[in-house]
C-alpha cells in the first residue's frame, strides 16, 4: 500500500447526521411523507444528484430551484462548525500515515471549495497530497473515476490504495476502482456497508489495517 484516500463527510467530520436530520426537517415542511431512511439515500452523492433525488421524493410538486432554495436557506440558518465536529482521531491518523510514508488524499462528493475549507479549519491541510471533488467529473460516486483519478495524480496503482468511506455509493466507488475499502460505521445512519473489505469503528484502526494489507500484498 502506498496511498490512503479518505471521503470527508461522515468519515473525517461528523456532518452526515446533521445534514440528514436537517434535510428531513425541511423536506417534511414541503409535505414529504417518506422516512428518515429515504432521505439517507442521498448520502455520498454530489449536490446536483442530491437535488434530483429530493425532487423525485417530492414527486415533482416543486421546481428544482425551490428545492435548492429551501436547502440553502435551512443550512444558512443552521451552519456547521466544522472544527468542532472533526472526527476523533482524524489528525492523529493523518500524522501516523504521513510519518509512515503514505500519500494521503481527500476524495469527496462535496464541492471543492467546501472540502478545502474543511481541510483548512480542521487542520487536515498539512497532511494532504491531493484534494478532489466528485463535482469535477461527469459521473461521481458510485462511479470509480474519482478514486482512479486520485491514484493517477499520485502516481500509484489502484492495488496500492486503501479507501476509507462510509456511504454505500462511496464504498462501491472504491471497490469498482479495485481498491481496498474500509467502511467507518455510524450506527445512527442506515448506510449499507456490506460490500466493504472491512468495517471499522474508528479512524484509529486505519493505520494498523493499512499496514496489515501492505504485508498481505
Amino acid at each position: 500500500m502506498k496511498a490512503v484516500f479518505f471521503d470527508m463527510d461522515g468519515v473525517l467530520i461528523n456532518s452526515e447526521i446533521f445534514y440528514m436530520n436537517g434535510t428531513f426537517e425541511w423536506m417534511k415542511e414541503l409535505g414529504f411523507k417518506g422516512t428518515f431512511e429515504d432521505i439517507c439515500t442521498i448520502i455520498g452523492t454530489t449536490l446536483d444528484k442530491t437535488y434530483d433525488m429530493l425532487y423525485d421524493m417530492l414527486e415533482g410538486k416543486y421546481p428544482r430551484e425551490r428545492i435548492i432554495q429551501e436547502n440553502d436557506v435551512y443550512f444558512e440558518k443552521h451552519p456547521l462548525d466544522y472544527k468542532n465536529i472533526s472526527k476523533e482521531g482524524a489528525i492523529e491518523t493523518f500524522k501516523a500515515l504521513k510519518d509512515a510514508g503514505y500519500k494521503i488524499a481527500i476524495c469527496s462528493s462535496s464541492p471543492l471549495d467546501n472540502i478545502k475549507h474543511v481541510a483548512e479549519v480542521c487542520g487536515f491541510e498539512p497532511y494532504l497530497d491531493f484534494v478532489v471533488s466528485g463535482e469535477q467529473f461527469v459521473q461521481s460516486k458510485p462511479h470509480p473515476e474519482i478514486y482512479l483519478h486520485a491514484a493517477e495524480v499520485l502516481n500509484v496503482t489502484p492495488e496500492e490504495c486503501v479507501v476509507v468511506e462510509d456511504s454505500e455509493f462511496g464504498i462501491q466507488a472504491g471497490i469498482s476502482a479495485g481498491m481496498i475499502v474500509l467502511a467507518l460505521e455510524d450506527k445512527r445512519l442506515p448506510n449499507n456497508q456490506a460490500k466493504a473489505t472491512q468495517i471499522i469503528n474508528s479512524l484509529s484502526e486505519v493505520q494498523e489495517l493499512v499496514e496489515k494489507y501492505s504485508k498481505k500484498c
